[in-house]
């Protein structure tokens, strides 16, 4: 058996190694659900107000922060403001994860993960990297994410889709992994209009997970 990191790997490198196959987004209808469901939901007045008041120092010095301080000053606040935690599912940081996949034993920290339980993650559900450049020193996030993601599917064994999200500076992208199908979202810019549409993404995601994959 091998080992490795997340970070080890590319798309092209999973797909291989994994029989996976990426899907266009508008061929994909779990991510076209979970966008139409996104959509239904309404942004409160104080939601509003936070998030606005969270973009505006990403907008002035967003590009120029390192990853630390894009995970603590913005990205994190948003996905808290959505109330992802409670004492069922929560929000964890800096965690590992790690499962043999076929002849590999994968393995790694994830960023961000939504998962059951509160104290320490149980059930996963969901998988976040985050970096500063599209590529870098640390690997591809997009394969990372995947990585990650094919872990989740392994641990929870019940051929449920598994949800996931990289983000490249201040460019969000949604992933979904069904089988051995995946897709990538469009670009989600967070310095305009467009991160009320993440935060939506966020709040249909909390439902997807209570009401489908629990």
């Amino acid at each position: 058996m091998k080992t490795s990191n997340f970070k080890d790997w590319t798309l092209t490198t999973l797909d291989k190694t994994f029989d996976l196959c990426q899907i266009l987004d508008y061929k994909c209808q779990i991510l076209q659900d979970w966008q139409k469901l996104a959509a239904t939901f309404e942004v409160s007045d104080f939601e509003s107000q936070n998030l606005l008041n969270l973009q505006e120092p990403l907008q002035w010095g967003g590009k120029a922060w390192n990853e630390t301080e894009l995970e603590n000053k913005f990205i994190s606040p948003v996905i808290m403001l959505a109330k992802i935690d409670d004492r069922i599912v929560g929000y964890f940081l800096e965690r590992p994860l790690k499962a043999v996949v076929k002849n590999y034993e994968l393995s790694g920290i994830v960023d961000g993960m939504i998962a059951t339980g509160f104290r320490d993650p149980d059930v996963p559900f969901f998988c976040m990297h985050e970096y500063k450049r599209s590529v870098d020193n640390h690997g591809n996030p997009d394969a990372q994410a995947l990585a990650a993601m094919l872990v989740v599917r392994e641990l929870n064994n019940n051929n449920k889709p598994i949800y996931g999200l990289y983000i490249v500076g201040l460019t969000w992208n949604f992933i979904v992994l069904n089988a051995n199908e995946y897709c990538v979202s469009k670009d989600y810019k967070s310095d305009n209009e467009e991160l009320f549409n993440i935060f939506k993404m966020l709040k249909a995601l909390k439902h997807i997970i209570r009401t489908e994959l629990m």
